[in-house]
């Protein structure tokens, strides 16, 4: 009895990965700015000032020209001529005191503002919005 060896030829496979990207698609995106307007009104206190002026004759005689003074709230400007005489005399004498007032003002401000409208699309068509 002979026996025979016969040769078989096993082939060695090997695998290799291969790994491609590749950008697709899955909705769009669209933004969109709405400008808006309203309307808002404001109240603040409002400061005045006025200055009354009254004036006050004198007509008295004086060594030299008095210096601005001031009386309390009221600054007293000394107005003065000189006279054929050559002496000076003191004519009238102006008064300017100032009176602060304040009043409440309403005064209507528009303002402007944006407001973002974000729709998405996906791939089958449907929209979807945000706002």
């Amino acid at each position: 009895m002979s026996s025979k060896v016969e040769s078989v030829a096993i082939p060695v496979v090997e695998e290799q990965l291969r790994l491609d990207r590749e950008t697709v698609e899955t909705g769009r995106v669209r933004v969109t700015t709405v400008p808006e307007e309203r309307t808002e009104t404001i109240s603040e206190p409002v400061i005045r000032s006025d200055v009354i002026v009254e004036r006050v004759a004198r007509n008295e005689e004086v060594e030299s020209v008095p210096p601005i003074r001031q009386e309390g709230e009221t600054m007293v400007v000394p107005v003065v001529e000189e006279r054929l005489v050559k002496k000076l005399f003191l004519v009238e004498e102006v008064r300017l005191s100032r009176r602060t007032t304040s009043e409440t003002v309403e005064q209507e401000i528009k303002l402007r503002s944006q407001r973002a409208v974000v729709e998405r699309e996906e791939p089958g068509g449907n929209t979807q919005q945000e706002e």
